[in-house]
């Protein structure tokens, strides 16, 4: 597959019509036709369905469409890097994590880096760490912020000097808001957002607080960012499990947090992958990430 079909593709994916994608193309509608019968013809299954208003994809064609974001985005960070001048270090630095105090610590490493080498780009991802550890292995991202007791073995890892505190974003008017803390069991009986990437509610448990709350708590909703799940907590549906300092909390807001005493705390770690050559942005990044620590 050429990358230029890739970019041809997926500019009809995001159209929704080919005549449109020909038009921001640049080109005729017949020669994008044919780049896409040609690619159907390459991979061996229909990736669009052509109809008289437009195109939508099949299931083939979003595996597709993902996959060619990947590949044409990479693509394009690779020509960046190398047409970067020698004498002076530019460059994106890509970095992922979730929602944690320790991302302050990225941010003013990058800070430092850009007032040293302003060619030098900070590229922030926020996801949960499955997608975050997803796009480190891909190569999309060149550092992940995530939590946890430990770190797999594909990944170089720098301990972080921060660990998260659990405990419950409550509304104000909660009976718990105001307490000075909390215990796992307190919270039977009340109406549980958690976070998505806890493993308990499907039989699983990796960490303290997963296996704490697998013995039949009750789960209202998940969530993949804490912002959201604080909509659901201000709407009443329940109280959300989550780190503390990510949503304000106190005087003036809707929201009270109560921390948990008997769940430790999670340590933050910054995590590459093994065995892959930095850019010199990367690298005096990660410099900066050591020193801090």
């Amino acid at each position: 597959m050429e990358i230029r079909t890739l970019r041809s593709f997926l500019a009809v994916a995001r159209e929704g019509n080919v005549t449109r994608a020909a038009r921001q193309l640049h080109i005729t509608q017949p020669a994008l036709s044919r780049q896409l019968a040609e690619l159907e013809r390459e991979v061996g299954c229909e990736l669009l369905v052509r109809e008289p208003r437009g195109v939508t994809l099949t299931e083939e064609g979003m595996l597709l469409r993902k996959r060619a974001d990947e590949i044409v985005s990479l693509t394009d960070r690779t020509e960046r890097e190398l047409r970067s001048p020698a004498a002076e270090v530019e460059g994106d630095v890509w970095v992922g994590g979730g929602e944690s105090r320790a991302m302050a610590l990225v941010a003013q490493v990058a800070t430092g880096l850009e007032h040293q080498h302003p060619g030098v780009r900070l590229r922030l991802h926020s996801g949960n760490g499955t997608d975050v550890t997803e796009r480190v292995e891909k190569g999309l991202l060149d550092f992940g912020v995530v939590f946890g007791s430990e770190v797999g073995e594909r990944y170089e890892s720098l301990r972080l000097p921060h660990e998260d505190r659990w405990g419950v974003l409550v509304r104000r008017d909660h009976p718990f808001a105001g307490q000075k803390d909390l215990a796992i069991e307190d919270l039977r009986g009340e109406r549980l957002i958690v976070s998505g990437e806890s493993t308990a509610f499907a039989g699983g448990g990796q960490t303290p607080l997963d296996r704490m709350l697998a013995r039949g708590f009750d789960v209202a909703a998940t969530y993949t960012l804490l912002y959201n799940g604080s909509l659901l907590v201000e709407a009443g549906m329940g109280v959300a499990v989550c780190f503390d300092g990510i949503v304000a909390a106190g005087e003036g807001t809707p929201f009270s947090f109560v921390p948990l005493v008997d769940v430790p705390t999670t340590p933050a770690w910054l995590i590459w992958k093994r065995y892959v050559p930095l850019s010199r942005a990367c690298e005096l990044f990660l410099r900066g990430m050591r020193e801090l620590v």
